[in-house]
């Protein structure tokens, strides 16, 4: 990281907005510049884009995105290291997995080179708003929608993707308390379940403001074919602790494949623990000893309670827990204290 004086003169030269660092939430802080670059149809690729001012968008009241939904999001972020150098997370997975949900959608998407330079260059136009070292991070939102007016249901003829900044703090604050959805359902089998297509998230508005009004922090949903299986929450993946095995649902088309599910799968391994990816019926979390959700906005949060049907099951919290464990080796990697072995992070200047 350099010695203490040039990490010093880092500090000076860094400059950083007007923003109150330490009552960050995950709301909206709009920051100077978004990435915008366009695809029509007698196009084989997108355009070279362009960094605009961050503010209002001009669509056609036909345009795809806002008549039939055809839209996808990503989310990652970048976090500031402690000599004021700037870190990206795995920005190849988040372009691969637009890759996937674009063919999912009927959509052109960006190369994977376009989408990483997308990303960072709205890091560095925006860099003032990346948060200090370990008091939150900027979170991209790439967006790619059908804009191309569309009264017929057919995909768009022209698509745009822009990616925009937010400087982020926790997710979710407090004890992390679910209750199970055993009603509504958030994904069905040959849906969209496993692509971040914007059409998954709305319907869960219902399940969700209804669990929140009841004072939980989220909904944890089962799948819809049975009834019987843990899926996952409204933005996030879900594992199980027992013992030295820790359990997640497979990714097999109805759950979203996190990147930070990934990367704590991949972290379990190297730290000795057992994982498995399987179907994962309800009742094992009646005796589970921990259980943790995963997503880049909460990146990994304890659980502290699940209710289901009435029955409120509680589990282990603090710092000797697994999940404490997992939860410090992935955020020493993501902001550069801990050695990146796995070659995950990208710096960008």
């Amino acid at each position: 990281m350099g010695s203490i004086e040039q990490q010093l003169e880092c500090r000076e030269k860094a400059e950083y907005a007007d923003v109150n660092w330490d009552e960050l939430g995950f709301a909206l802080t709009k920051t100077d510049y978004m990435y915008v670059m366009t695809c029509c149809e007698d196009e084989e690729k997108f355009s070279q884009g362009t960094l605009t001012p961050f503010g209002n968008i001009e669509l056609c009241p036909s345009s795809g995105i806002l008549n039939y939904g055809q839209g996808l999001f990503e989310g990652l972020k970048a976090y500031r290291k402690e000599d004021e150098g700037i870190l990206l997370f795995r920005p190849e997975e988040n372009a691969m997995r637009m890759k996937m949900g674009a063919e999912r959608m009927c959509m052109p998407s960006p190369t994977i080179e376009q989408f990483i330079d997308a990303v960072k260059k709205t890091v560095l136009a925006n860099k003032r708003w990346v948060p200090p070292h370990g008091r939150g991070a900027l979170y991209i939102r790439p967006l790619l929608m059908g804009t191309g007016p569309n009264l017929g249901l057919k995909p768009a003829s022209e698509y745009t993707f822009l990616a925009y900044a937010s400087p982020v703090g926790n997710y979710h604050k407090g004890d992390m308390k679910l209750i199970v959805e055993d009603k509504l359902y958030r994904a069905t089998p040959g849906g969209t379940g496993s692509v971040k297509a914007v059409t998954n998230y709305s319907p869960i508005y219902k399940a969700l403001t209804q669990a929140k009004a009841k004072g939980f922090s989220d909904v944890l949903f089962l799948d819809a074919l049975t009834g019987r299986n843990i899926e996952e929450g409204s933005a996030c993946n879900i594992f199980i602790l027992k013992g030295n095995v820790i359990s997640t649902p497979t990714a097999h088309g109805t759950i979203l494949p996190g990147i930070t599910r990934k990367s704590i799968i991949e972290i379990s391994l190297t730290l000795g623990y057992q994982v498995e990816e399987q179907a994962v019926p309800i009742e094992e979390v009646f005796d589970a000893e921990e259980v943790f959700c995963t997503g880049t906005a909460m990146v990994l949060k304890a659980v502290a309670s699940i209710t289901y049907q009435g029955k409120r099951i509680e589990y282990k919290l603090g710092k000797e827990t697994v999940a404490q464990k997992l939860y410090a080796t992935l955020t020493g990697i993501q902001t550069g204290l801990i050695e990146d072995k796995m070659g995950w992070t990208v710096e960008i200047y």
